[in-house]
């Protein structure tokens, strides 16, 4: 009888809609590089948990990895110091908890 009542349950529940994270600032000085995400952070659920630096042909030079949600902290900027990046475009991508990487890179330097 539970699992009965369960599965109606489940086949009713709403779909998790999740975005992905917004890119809202780049700022690259020296080797340092600082990035300011927004994203409808809810929680452990579904939270902005990282971004990285890119070369023009997808290697990752850097990653800056978010260990919780920022729900009370939108956008927010956070700072990765890149020993000897490479000369050419740079590009930053981001992610999140619910799906993965996103489809935008913004150009960090061309």
């Amino acid at each position: 009888m539970m699992i009965r009542s369960l599965s109606a349950f489940c086949c009713f529940a709403a779909p998790v809609l999740a975005e992905p994270p917004d890119i809202v600032g780049v700022e690259m000085s020296g080797s340092r590089v600082s990035v300011t995400l927004a994203h409808p952070d809810t929680g452990w659920d579904d939270y902005a948990d990282g971004w990285r630096i890119e070369s023009g042909s997808g290697a990752v030079i850097g990653t800056w990895e978010l260990l919780h949600p920022h729900v009370d902290e939108q956008p927010f900027t956070r700072s990765l110091t890149v020993s000897d990046p490479p000369d050419g475009p740079l590009f930053i991508h981001a992610k999140c908890s619910v799906d993965g990487w996103s489809d935008t890179r913004i150009a960090l330097r061309p």
